[in-house]
Parts: structure tokens; C-alpha cells; sequence
């Protein structure tokens, strides 16, 4: 099974879908507070069970995936013909659009990875000495608003290939075409000197 940009189109879509749901359902799922049980001196707060931690980490993962097959999508020799990389960064539309692939990876990764790391955090380190703490979480919304951008990036890095396929071709179309006139310049030369 050889890979196509349609194959790779349809890879990067589905783990930028993947990316959003688990997204969508860790913020979802996140507890509001938790259960501040005072002892002597110290608060111990009790958080009820939930996978958001896990959800959000795997979020993250299939953003980084997404990523990965996004950008090696961009740079596949496809049918075996590759091209240089500075041809494709001629193309002001494709190099506008990487840009904003890879702004919006990096706003869905921080969105995603700091609500994960604080709630990580609160669930390992759950004992205070401030009398006065309401046992917090992560802020509501991030996990929410990273998996909205990790489907954005993922939609971009589609644009990007899609853009990336058109510069490919012109490119190709380019070099056939100077070989034709090349081809062409022979041939009269040929005739010319007979």
C-alpha cells in the first residue's frame, strides 16, 4: 500500500479528530474542587476519581502525532519524485499556512499540557498548611479551548498539504517544461546545422 496525500490527509485528520474528542471529554470530566478534610495544621484534599489527567496527556499525545504525520507529509517524496525544500517555500500561500500550523500545535500543546500538569499536580501534592484552601484545579475552559486548537492545527497542517501537493506539481510542471524547451532548442540546433 503505497502512500498518497489522500492517505496521509485522512491519517492527519483522524488524530487531529482523536486529539479534540479526548480534549473535549477531559474538560468534560474535570472535577469542579475537591473535598477539603481538615486535620491538625494541614488540609488533605480529596479529589474525586475522574480521567482527566489521562485524558488530557492523551490529547496531547495525538497532537504530537498529528503533528508528526503532518509535517512528514509535507516533505514525502510522493511516487518516488521528491522536491527541494526551498521550492515549496516559494509558494507565499504554503509558507503562510505551515506558519500557522505550527503556531497553533504550539498554542494547542501549551492549552492542553498546562491544565494536565496543574491538575497532575493537585492530585500528587494534595496536602496543604494554609487552613484557609478550597483544594482548587486546573482553570476551567484550557482543556477545552486546546482541544479546539489541536483540531484547528490539524486543519491547517490538511491546508498546508493540500498547498504543498499544488506547489509540488507546478514545480514538476517547471522542470518538464524546461526540459521541453531544452528539447526543443536540441532539435532547431540539430536541423539548423544539417
Amino acid at each position: 500500500m503505497e502512500i498518497t496525500t489522500k492517505r496521509m490527509a485522512v491519517v492527519v485528520g483522524a488524530l487531529g479528530v482523536v486529539s479534540f474528542i479526548l480534549g473535549v471529554i477531559a474538560e468534560n470530566k474535570k472535577p469542579a474542587s475537591g473535598t477539603p478534610i481538615t486535620g491538625k495544621d494541614v488540609v488533605i484534599c480529596k479529589y474525586p476519581a475522574d480521567p482527566t489527567v489521562i485524558l488530557g496527556y492523551l490529547s496531547f499525545g495525538f497532537l504530537v502525532i498529528s503533528t508528526l504525520a503532518g509535517a512528514f507529509s509535507l516533505f514525502y517524496p510522493y511516487k518516488g519524485k521528491s522536491i527541494p525544500w526551498p521550492a515549496l517555500f516559494q509558494s507565499t500561500s504554503f509558507f503562510i499556512f505551515f506558519l500557522v500550523a505550527l503556531g497553533s500545535t504550539g498554542l494547542a500543546a501549551a492549552m492542553l499540557l498546562w491544565p494536565t500538569i496543574t491538575e497532575h499536580r493537585h492530585l500528587l501534592s494534595n496536602v496543604h498548611y494554609n487552613l484557609e484552601t478550597t483544594c482548587p484545579t486546573a482553570k476551567t475552559g484550557l482543556l477545552g479551548g486546546g482541544a479546539f486548537l489541536a483540531l484547528d492545527a490539524a486543519l491547517f497542517w490538511l491546508v498546508s498539504l493540500m498547498l504543498a501537493d499544488n506547489a509540488r506539481e507546478d514545480y514538476f510542471d517547471d522542470v518538464k517544461g524546461a526540459g521541453d524547451d531544452a528539447k526543443y532548442r536540441d532539435d532547431s540546433v540539430v536541423k539548423d546545422s544539417a
